[in-house]
């Protein structure tokens, strides 16, 4: 079995579990991050989220990740730009990072 290192993509941005919150930071609907967002873009973010670790990161293959959200790779990789524009996630295959949303943990 290949042992793949996980390290950040983005190390100034590793996440951090915020106070009375779970992984899921009340900042998204709060501050507006998942406005604008597609379906797609969304399922991706909460899968990213769910299986990250305590940094936020995970290195589920695009193929598993598109068959566990039934969606064609091309809509996958349109769904993981939208939340890099959006500055919620980073990629440099395999590694998937959620990142720290601006301002730090609340």
């Amino acid at each position: 079995m290949v042992s793949i290192e996980k390290r950040p993509v983005v190390p100034a941005r590793v996440r951090k579990v915020p106070r009375a919150f779970s992984w899921v930071d009340h900042r998204l609907v709060r501050d507006g991050h998942i406005d604008g967002r597609s379906h797609a873009a969304l399922a991706l973010y909460l899968f990213l989220v769910t299986v990250g670790d305590s940094q936020g990161l995970s290195y589920w293959g695009e193929n598993a990740v598109a068959r566990r959200l039934r969606l064609e790779l091309p809509a996958l990789r349109t769904a993981r730009s939208e939340l890099e524009a959006a500055d919620l996630a980073a990629y440099e295959a395999p590694i998937w990072q959620v990142l720290e949303l601006p301002g730090g943990a609340a």
